[in-house]
């Protein structure tokens, strides 16, 4: 059962970070990281965890999608200083963002502030700024 939890959370990362098509994908990434596992395993365990595939082919959690689908067509810049990220959404949507990126419950994240068209997102480090940078630019389907 450890087993089983410990590669699920390894999953969730993985599908955080890279745009994971195939299940055959996903194997690679868990065994690229030890965890040695059968593509049998990963669709029971892709089922477990309610994965969805977006319409260009990809891996989304379910409680990302949202966000995924805001940040792919809202937002227009994405930076990150310090312990700070600083997203560029069109005019208007920012809120809509902010309370996307609130929902889908990132780690790291201590709060964020939104204006029309900007949304400050705090960090809790600047590591887990620019983690969390990283992961933003991936729902976007940009890679920097």
């Amino acid at each position: 059962m450890k087993k089983r939890s410990m590669r699920q959370e390894l999953i969730r990362s993985i599908i955080r970070t890279e745009r994971i098509k195939t299940q055959k994908d996903l194997v690679d990434a868990l065994n690229a990281d030890g965890h040695k596992c059968t593509q049998a395993t990963i669709s029971r365990d892709i089922s477990e965890l309610g994965l969805r595939k977006l319409p260009e082919g990809i891996y989304v959690l379910p409680e990302d999608l949202h966000l995924q689908r805001m940040m792919r067509d809202l937002v227009v810049d994405l930076n990150y200083v310090n312990n700070m990220v600083i997203i560029k959404a069109q005019a208007g949507t920012a809120p809509g963002v902010a309370a996307a990126l609130d929902d889908a419950d990132l780690e790291g994240i201590l709060g964020s502030v939104s204006g029309d068209d900007t949304i400050m997102v705090i960090a809790s480090s600047n590591k887990l700024a620019e983690e969390l940078h990283y992961k933003l630019a991936a729902f976007r389907g940009v890679t920097e």
